[in-house]
């Protein structure tokens, strides 16, 4: 039987994962039919077929399956060594590489990491990105940490990821603070306009779930996913927004917006998740402590 060549067991295992060919080679620097080539020995060495072949697309046969939930073991083992040999020294200073959602409250954010603001062993970088690249940052060992306020869908649920629940934020219905609104939801909003989170949000199934039990319909100016803009709207346009009081905290201070009351029972939740690995850096393991603490404590 021919030995396992690792160099081709690689590169099936980046075109497995990355799942195009073209940027494959483009990223390992080497040419497409090349690389194309290095793949039909590998098939030819281990006498399997790992890809169908349709068209200009490349899909993984049952073996090929099998063989890529061992390439994964084999590098992602690998990579988690390197990442302990670059970061793994106690006595030298201690980087984090944490992925944001990039509509994910600024606010939350600043607030997250603010432990590690104040530790001068410590740096981090920060990068904002959609969830499909945070995870694959994750799994190549790019990313430490990401925080976002989604739970991962059922259909990227995987053993590789672990995901904890660091804070959970109320909700509150917040205007400009030249024309509070005294009375409880729903009474005395029939003719104020909305300004709302997008429609695939939790935020916005909780307020549309209150809104059905009071058979209220709020008249919407506008609606967004990210935060940042909701921010920019809520100080702005003149509407009501539903939002954690944390993503505008800086308008409340300074008078310009106000909490009108918060909502009973509804919440934003924010969620770090990380990859399952045999090295954590301790500095790592210590910022997720201290969130899940404080989330316990408040909860209680």
């Amino acid at each position: 039987m021919s030995r396992l060549n690792y160099h081709h067991l690689y590169y099936f295992w980046r075109i497995a994962v990355v799942g195009n060919l073209t940027q494959v080679a483009k990223d390992l620097h080497i040419s497409q039919s090349a690389l194309s080539a290095q793949i039909k020995q590998f098939e030819h060495n281990m006498n399997v077929d790992l890809f169908e072949r349709k068209g200009r697309r490349l899909n993984l046969t049952i073996h090929g399956h099998r063989v890529l939930d061992y390439a994964n073991e084999i590098f992602s083992k690998g990579e988690e060594l390197e990442s302990f040999l670059r970061k793994g020294c106690i006595n030298e200073k201690q980087h984090l590489s944490i992925g944001v959602l990039t509509t994910l409250s600024r606010n939350f954010i600043e607030s997250f990491i603010s432990p590690l603001l104040e530790n001068p062993q410590v740096s981090f970088s920060l990068s904002s990105q959609g969830i499909t690249h945070l995870l694959n940052g994750l799994a190549n060992h790019e990313l430490d940490l990401v925080l976002t306020n989604q739970p991962i869908n059922s259909d990227q649920t995987d053993p590789l990821w672990q995901t904890q629940l660091v804070s959970k934020q109320p909700l509150a219905i917040i205007g400009p603070s030249s024309n509070i609104i005294d009375d409880n939801f729903p009474k005395g909003y029939q003719n104020r306009r909305w300004v709302l989170p997008a429609k695939n949000t939790e935020i916005r199934s909780s307020f549309h779930a209150l809104c059905a039990t009071y058979q209220y319909q709020p008249d919407i100016k506008a609606e967004a996913d990210d935060m940042a803009m909701l921010r920019l709207l809520a100080r702005d346009s003149g509407a009501l927004v539903v939002l954690p009081p944390v993503v505008v905290k800086d308008e409340i201070e300074q008078g310009v917006l106000a909490v009108y009351q918060h909502l009973p029972d509804l919440y934003e939740q924010f969620y770090a998740i990380t990859a399952q690995r045999k090295f954590v850096p301790e500095v790592l393991l210590t910022l997720l402590n201290q969130h899940i603490e404080t989330e316990q404590k408040q909860s209680k």
